[in-house]
């Protein structure tokens, strides 16, 4: 109850669409998760992925609880996540898919780990699996990063995903716009 007494109301349930389309209006970055299944490589596209810590160093995703490919990838308990530069859009749809080849015509190394690091990406981590947490209609997952990519000299910049299409970044312009 309020102070005042009088009851707090029922929240609105939140229509599905709407809570999408809500969310879409905030910019996020693109990555390829990636793992191994009996020595075959395993992906799919995540846009929600972030730093968690630095001491120890953790990343985490989140990924849908009805994802055939993550399951493959966790049995391993490691994993990698590809960062995607602006000009790997392609790149992107194709992790999205399900039930398709993605791989071929894809260039990759494995890492010391045996995931597999997409090449030409911004950056990659290679990850032991530390934890994972159910968390609606997706899983949140933790890992501990063990090696990690060279930074980049080549100026790339990466994709982004905002209103349900590919952005790129631009530099501002101080004096202008």
């Amino acid at each position: 109850m309020r102070e005042d007494a009088t009851p707090a109301l029922a929240p609105t349930p939140i229509e599905a669409r709407r809570f999408r389309d809500a969310l879409g209006h905030y910019a996020s970055g693109l990555t390829v998760v990636t793992g191994t299944d009996e020595g075959e490589p395993v992906g799919f596209t995540c846009q929600s992925f972030s730093s968690v810590s630095i001491d120890p160093p953790l990343v985490m995703f989140s990924v849908m609880r009805t994802s055939t490919s993550y399951p493959r990838i966790a049995a391993t308990g490691r994993f990698a996540v590809n960062v995607l530069a602006h000009d790997q859009h392609a790149l992107s749809s194709r992790f999205a898919r399900s039930g398709t080849d993605k791989w071929t015509g894809v260039s990759w190394r494995p890492s010391s780990g045996g995931n597999p690091l997409i090449d030409d990406t911004l950056l990659w981590v290679d990850c032991d699996l530390w934890a994972e947490h159910e968390a609606g209609d997706h899983v949140i997952v933790i890992g501990r990063v063990r090696e990690l990519s060279p930074l980049a000299a080549d100026g790339r910049g990466p994709l982004v995903f905002f209103r349900g299409a590919y952005r790129h970044l631009r530099e501002i312009d101080e004096f202008g716009g």
